[in-house]
């Protein structure tokens, strides 16, 4: 049978660019940082993403980071310790077929649907640090119930251990087009410029993609359903509500250069706990009017109130 037109050109295209643009030497899923052997505690997938080697060069950077909640991504305000705590007793424990029957049998994939955001590198974890996570959860929640200050601060401690540090964004997750980009190195950071890294472990620099553009950000800030888990969750709708509504109407800017640059935060990069970001991303217009309200022979004072809020954000409010 003869193919379309279409089909062959298409074909055509393909394997010319592939002979103009040949994949880089030595990029690979088997040599990125996520390939290494999975972590079998909470101290060895911290020390795999521990930003401290980076305090030398970047001190104020990391000083700003962290201020912000990337520093303590997984434990949160401990608003996100105690909602993977609820997760586990109200929705693994309640669900029929999710093989949780109690906290011991949390296992990385059922953390995955809060920790692919939250804490990604968990993927390359066993179950073990799954259960250590858990334990150090509920230990933390309970010594807050008991007023016990010293065992909640070091379940605390060793919760915020992990978070968002600097190699996930500037190694890990600095390319999101793996196929056409290549896949991050492990001796590499990523950023706006290409160089040397003096840096032990990560002698080389290159520009990312995607480091001055949103996606960046939306890899976690807005994926919407995951439908890819085996119980879909939804969290975050900011990437998508950027995409649909902010820049359909004509914004240009970035997740980077509201959180980031105009906001002055730099790597302190807040959202609504800021009143930087919140004077910028709300317009409030507030009237009011004391009217006196004659109901029969009752005389009532009353005030009008007229409030209007106009969103000046790049996405939907509120958020997460």
């Amino acid at each position: 049978m003869t193919r379309p037109l279409f089909v062959s050109l298409a074909v055509a295209a393909l394997s010319l660019a592939a002979t103009a643009f040949p994949a880089p030497v030595g990029l690979g899923r088997d040599q990125t940082i996520a390939a290494r052997p999975k972590a079998t505690s909470i101290a060895e997938l911290a020390a795999r993403y521990d930003s401290t080697p980076c305090v030398e060069c970047h001190e104020d950077i990391h000083k700003e980071w962290a201020q912000s909640l990337h520093s303590h991504s997984l434990f949160g305000t401990g608003r996100t310790a105690a909602t993977i705590r609820t997760t586990i007793l109200n929705g693994l424990m309640e669900w029929p077929a999710s093989g949780v029957k109690s906290p011991k049998d949390v296992r990385v994939e059922h953390l995955m649907g809060c920790a692919k955001c939250h804490l990604p590198q968990l993927s390359e974890a066993t179950d073990a640090v799954a259960q250590e996570i858990v334990t150090n959860i509920f230990a933390w929640q309970q010594a807050v119930e008991e007023g016990d200050t010293a065992k909640a601060d070091a379940a605390k401690a060793t919760l915020s251990s992990l978070n968002i540090g600097c190699l996930l964004c500037h190694n890990r997750n600095a390319i999101t087009h793996k196929w056409s980009d290549g896949y991050p190195r492990p001796d590499t950071v990523y950023g706006h410029q290409d160089g040397d890294h003096p840096a032990p472990g990560f002698p080389h620099m290159h520009s990312s993609p995607v480091m001055g553009e949103s996606i960046l950000c939306g890899q976690c800030h807005g994926l919407g359903p995951n439908l890819e888990l085996e119980n879909p969750t939804q969290c975050a709708t900011a990437y998508a509500s950027y995409l649909l509504a902010y820049v359909p109407e004509g914004g240009d800017k970035t997740c980077q250069q509201c959180h980031m640059r105009d906001s002055k935060l730099g790597h302190n990069m807040q959202s609504y706990r800021s009143p930087v970001m919140a004077k910028a991303a709300v317009d409030m217009q507030v009237d009011a009017e004391a009217v006196v309200w004659r109901d029969n022979t009752t005389i009532r004072p009353k005030a009008t109130i007229r409030v209007a809020l106009t969103n000046h954000a790049g996405h939907g409010i509120p958020d997460g």
